[in-house]
Order: C-alpha cells, then structure tokens, then sequence
C-alpha cells in the first residue's frame, strides 16, 4: 500500500485560504475588536503571536497540515516549523531556540537530567506520541516493485555482508522476481536523526547476530562504510530515488513510487500500512520509569502478531508543562490541542500518510496538554 499525496493539495488550498483570510481582517469590514466578523459562523480566536517549532523532518508533511488547519482557527497566530531532523529539533528546545520540538525519539536519560531554556526551573518537558507512521525500507530496482525480506537479510545488507541483488538470501524469499546481478548501493541518514534510531532499534531486536553496531541516532562514520551517507528524510528519498540499485529507509509517507519491502513477521510477508503500524503501537508497552505526564512508547519490535508492522516510528511533540514565557504557554497549548484532536490527526493522514492516534491515548495526550501552563 503505498499512501497518498493528494492532501498536500488541500493544504496548499487552506494556505491560500489563509493568505486571503489574512488579507480580508485588513480590510474595513473586519471586527477590530479582535471577534470574528458578523456572519461569518466562525468562533473567536483570542490567541495571537508568533510559535516556533523545529525537529523530526518525517513529521514535515503532517506539521503542513496541522499549520494550516490551526492557523485557519487562529488567523492572528504565525506558526513555523523546521524539518532539521530530530537531533537538531531537541538541541534548540533544550536551548531555547524553539518553543516546541518534533521528534522520532523520546528525550534520552542524559537529556532530561540537564536544564531546559523555556521552561521553568526545575520542571521536566513532556514526550507526546501525536504521530505514528511505518519507516519503509525502500529501493530502486528496474523492474521490480516490491520484495519480501526478513531482518536477518536487511541487517545483512546494511552492513555489507549482502552486496549483490541476487543474493540467495534475497532470491530465496521472492521467488518468481527476476532480480540482477548487481551491487547494492544501500543509503543511510548522514544526520542526526530518529528514523535512524529507530531503524537501528528494530535491527538490534530482531537480527542482533547480523545487526552488531547497536542502535545510534547518528551512523558511525566508521560503521559499515560500504553505506552512503545522506541529509534528512529528502535525501535519502532523493539518493535511491536517483541511484541505481540503490535501498535505503524513510518515513513510509515518502516513498512515492519506490519499491518497497514487505517485513516478515512470524510466519508471513507484513507489507507497510498506515493500520499495521498503529497495530504495533498498540500491543507496546511505556516506558518504565519516566517522569508524570511523560508517554513515551517502548515499541515491541518483536511482535509476531497478525498485521503488525514492526518498523514503525512514533514521532513526539516536546513541550514544557509549566514555560517561562506565559504567552508561548497558550500558544503552545492551543497549537498541540489541535494537533491531537481528531481534525487535526485525520488532516495528518491526508497529507502524510501517517495513522490517526486512538482515541484512548488521544484522551492521555489531552490531560497532559491540558496542563500546561
């Protein structure tokens, strides 16, 4: 199943719907009082001012909607987001540079034991788990649109111990697929990055004897040189996209029409879905031991359920619950209400691909939002 891009459509419609709205409470015909005009149905916004985020660029698409569908709610309020990757998204939240984070990894131990600019001394930012989406293992052979693979084959090839496409590792599990003898020219994220993680996560789990780098954010200069290294999620979707024979691994939403790897589970081939990722979330536990209002997800990448995907990523929303600036506070929390309300989720899966939360962890996110201050 490969996951539309018709909704990036729509949210190029709401932004000149914004524009025009902009451009409409200039004129004489507008509330000055800050209300919405007469008529118009729409309730007032008393929000306004400028929201900054930054992190995971496998949330890029979904952040463009849920912008444009705030900001549509909330005229007066300027929201910006940069997709720098997850690494870089967490560093300016510690220092301050952006009032909220997006990232495809939980705020590490060390992190939370430092200090965090926006927030109030001694108060610890929460991870809210507002995007789930499958990382597809995706490739650009001529001819060839899909492909069965276990871990123990992925692992192999990540790190050089499969070179060739007809590989008898590859062959034996896609009968019938007329692979070439050709190198494989396997591309990695060169940034700092949770999809990384959270890749390197699902090998350790299920290939640990083929897999031995461990997990790491960012890929070991020294580790498996036989990889290309490329910036952010574009990159790596450019890299295979551009490349011949090449595999790499992104945000499923990205995979346009590359080939893509079907994971066996158990006993059967468990192809990328919006519906089989959530699965995977769902039988996962929490994280033992984090602080109140924390919702980190500790993925079991080892399932072997019916219809789950394994390969999964949960992107979280960072925030403060108690924030120096009172007026960010506000912004903030308005901004992440919409994000995980079922508008602002299904406006997510429109242009990203990515699988709405379930109401029961929607109601979790909401009690935490719901205290910030």
């Amino acid at each position: 199943m490969k996951f539309t891009k018709l909704g990036r459509a729509a949210v190029v419609a709401a932004a000149g719907t914004i524009l025009l709205s902009s451009c409409a409470a200039n004129e004489p015909s507008g509330a000055a009082d800050g209300t919405a005009p007469a008529g118009s149905g729409a309730p007032a916004s008393s929000l306004s001012g400028d929201l900054a985020g930054a992190g995971a660029s496998s949330m890029g698409a979904a952040q463009e909607a849920w912008i444009a569908g705030f900001q549509m709610e909330n005229p007066d309020v300027n929201v910006t987001y940069d997709p720098a990757g997850s690494g870089a998204g967490r560093e300016q939240f510690i220092s301050g540079g952006v009032s909220f984070a997006g990232s495809d990894a939980a705020l590490k131990d060390e992190e939370l034991e430092g200090t965090f600019a926006a927030c109030v001394p001694d108060t610890l930012p929460v991870d809210l788990p507002v995007y789930i989406s499958p990382i597809a293992v995706i490739f650009n052979v001529e001819g060839v649109d899909s492909l069965n693979m276990d871990a123990s084959t992925i692992a192999k090839i990540f790190s050089g111990q499969i070179t060739n496409w007809n590989d008898p590792a590859i062959a034996s599990q896609n009968e019938g697929v007329t692979l070439p003898d050709a190198p494989i020219s396997p591309v990695h994220r060169s940034d700092d990055s949770g999809t990384t993680e959270n890749f390197t996560e699902y090998l350790t789990a299920t290939a640990e004897s083929d897999w031995t780098e461990g997990v790491f954010e960012t890929w070991p200069s020294a580790a498996y040189s036989t990889s290309e290294g490329a910036q952010g999620t574009s990159g790596v979707v450019d890299a295979v996209t551009n490349g011949t024979n090449t595999i790499g691994y992104a945000d499923a939403s990205r995979a346009g029409d590359l080939g893509t790897v079907a994971l066996k589970v158990g006993e059967e081939y468990v192809p990328f879905t919006a519906e089989a990722a959530a699965a995977a979330v769902d039988v996962s536990p929490r994280v033992e031991g984090r602080h109140e209002g924390d919702l980190a997800v500790e993925l079991d990448r080892t399932s072997t359920e019916a219809g789950v995907y394994p390969l999964v990523l949960i992107s979280y929303a960072i925030a403060c619950t108690d924030y120096t600036d009172d007026a960010q506070a506000e912004l903030v929390k308005g901004y992440l209400t919409y994000v995980a309300s079922e508008a602002g989720q299904l406006a997510g899966q429109e242009n990203a691909g990515n699988a709405p939360i379930s109401d029961a962890l929607r109601g979790e996110i909401m009690a935490v939002v719901d205290t910030i201050q």
